[in-house]
């Protein structure tokens, strides 16, 4: 229920009093990230099941998932998704920026080198509701800069599974393989780099990536 208050009647300190929380959380935080490091995957699932209350058994989406994510979307949805990704493709496309090395007469050399992060973490907020956006805007800039290493977590919805929509935007994206989607949220794994590389990080090859954005 809405609160309607009636700026006539009450303080404006009132009105935009702002709540402070005092609750330390950092020992809970500290004692989760402890654990992921120590055991990886086998923390992440048991903190899936605690948090998320879902059971699920591979962090890994399959292809074969992917793909009836792709088609279980409509068809009219797919098209804003792909209009939307060319639209952002060109305009980071204009924001590429090149190494370059200057040789002057005299023999001084001047230049600059750019080189992109090599492991780039994407968390797409999932389970109770999709952002098919945000797949869009973390994948496709990574993709375009040459990140070599890209991998995508998202939260399991009830079923265990992962929204279609966010599975359907990320293969439009076309920055990504299948290895590189999760069903779980494990932002703190992937920065330590601790799960497992077999289901985790995936090596993604860029000079594929054109087809498959084609592919769509």
């Amino acid at each position: 229920m809405i609160q309607i208050l009636d700026y006539n009647k009450i303080e404006p300190n009132e009105i935009f009093a702002r709540k402070s929380y005092q609750n330390d959380v950092s020992a809970s935080v500290k004692e989760i990230i402890d654990n992921v490091k120590k055991n990886g995957d086998k923390a992440v699932l048991e903190y899936t099941e605690k948090f998320d209350k879902v059971v699920i058994q591979n962090l890994e989406v399959t292809q074969q998932e992917i793909d009836e994510a792709f088609e279980a979307v409509d068809d009219e949805f797919l098209d804003i998704i792909r209009e939307a990704a060319e639209n952002i493709r060109k305009f980071h496309q204009k924001q590429v920026r090149n190494s370059f090395i200057i040789s002057e007469n005299n023999g001084i050399v001047l230049g600059q080198k750019i080189t992109p992060i090599e492991k780039v973490g994407l968390y797409v907020p999932g389970g109770t509701a999709a952002y098919p956006s945000t797949v869009l805007m973390d994948s496709i800039p990574a993709f375009i800069a040459g990140c070599p290493e890209i991998v995508m977590t998202t939260p399991p919805s009830k079923d265990g599974k992962v929204n279609p929509v966010i599975l359907a935007a990320a293969k439009i994206a076309g920055a990504l393989k299948a290895e590189s989607f999760f069903s779980m949220t494990d932002t703190h794994g992937i920065l330590e780099d601790v799960n497992d590389p077999s289901t985790l990080i995936s090596k993604i090859n860029v000079s594929e990536a054109p087809a498959l954005i084609k592919k769509g």
